[in-house]
């Protein structure tokens, strides 16, 4: 799982805006898509470093969106941001990769921060890593931390020129990206109910000291999603209510859907929180059941030992004068008191169903109805 809390100490006494990369992903190959497309045409570039400032057409329905894949180069991040104009506080947010959810409107663009979440090869492991977005009058910009395309299916519609997304602006591009972000959540969510109802069924059988890792890692996991997730709806409702002309009211329909989507999101979220909390009960009460039944058993065989051994340590006494040291069956007789106090004791152990019976839901201890 991914870190919670990314060290600082690199950063320690640097002046703001340093670019100082803090993610892990430091091996990671640099790559930067250059799309540009309206509703009649769609061109696409790649390069491993950014070498000069694409020309943005003045046209309102021509959209640029420039996608860079790894943030390690902080040369070409440094190089983006002076094309754009971008401040240097929000180059810096961009390579520090354990910022919160956030939304910063710097007049001529918007600076977003987001949490994109997906499961590891084991599809146990949940992995992280943060989004960020420029969306500007006529171009978006996305810097995540994977050497690999995350968006890939929006690329995909747009080249197959599909539905309103060639059509819109760049407004709807931000959203239609947002949006495959938010769809992640909700596989995630999947995967972590299939978890937690296999998990139930195990606390139920026969809880172990596995399914008690089981239940501590879920809540780590339940913490990175409450940490990545909750202040999304405060990024989504910014984007609805802010009065800015980069986010047209076309756009504002379909932000209310995401809206929506991430309650959705978090509802589910906070139901999985309150079930694995209560399997903390459940375990701790599993086991002290168990342990329980153990220590019912030995009671019992204590109980029945007891007045045995009050009956053997009596006539164990070396007394001259005890009238049953003679008879020749003796021997056979105490065996049997002590077999017939042992018989009684067990059959009024079973008739209060302390052994053998369990008492019936609402009903008797032999399962019969309850009387009226």
């Amino acid at each position: 799982m991914s870190k919670i809390i990314r060290k600082r100490s690199s950063k320690l006494g640097m002046p703001p805006g340093s670019l100082i990369y803090l993610g892990d992903k430091k091996d990671k190959a640099f790559e930067i898509t250059i799309a540009t497309y309206n509703d009649r045409e769609y061109f696409e570039t790649k390069a491993n470093f950014f070498q000069e400032c694409p020309v943005l057409s003045p046209e309102v329905d021509t959209v640029t969106w420039i996608n860079v894949n790894g943030l390690q180069n902080t040369k070409n991040l440094e190089e983006l941001g002076k094309c754009f104009h971008l401040h240097p506080l929000v180059l810096e947010d961009i390579l520090n990769t354990d910022q919160r959810p956030k939304l910063e409107d710097y007049g001529d663009y918007l600076f977003i921060v987001v949490k994109m979440l997906h499961l590891q090869d084991n599809q146990r492991e949940i992995g992280a890593e943060q989004v960020s977005f420029i969306l500007g009058k006529n171009y978006v910009i996305s810097l995540h931390e994977q050497d690999e395309d995350i968006f890939q299916v929006v690329r995909d519609r747009l080249k197959a020129g599909k539905g309103r997304i060639r059509r819109a602006g760049a407004d709807y591009l931000a959203y239609c990206l947002l949006d495959l972000i938010v769809d992640h959540y909700f596989l995630i969510l999947e995967r972590l109910g299939e978890v937690i109802e296999d998990l139930e069924t195990e606390l139920v059988s026969q809880p172990t000291p596995a399914t008690l890792s089981e239940i501590h890692r879920l809540k780590r996991d339940l913490i990175l999603l409450r940490k990545s997730i909750w202040p999304l709806r405060e990024v989504i409702n910014g984007l609805e209510r802010l009065e800015s002309p980069l986010v047209r009211s076309a756009t504002l329909v379909y932000l209310k859907d995401l809206y929506d989507h991430a309650i959705q999101v978090m509802d589910s979220l906070e139901t999985f929180r309150d079930i694995v909390s209560g399997m903390l009960d459940i375990y701790l009460s599993s086991v002290s059941h168990r342990l329980n039944e153990i220590m019912k058993v030995l009671t019992i065989i204590a109980t029945i030992f007891i007045p045995l051994t009050f009956i053997a340590g009596i006539y164990g006494m070396n007394f001259e004068n005890m009238p049953e040291l003679k008879w020749s069956w003796g021997y056979f007789m105490v065996l049997s008191l002590m077999a017939l106090v042992a018989l009684l004791m067990l059959v009024q152990f079973w008739r209060k169903g302390w052994i053998g019976r369990k008492r019936a839901p609402g009903g008797r201890l032999d399962g019969s109805p309850p009387r009226p």
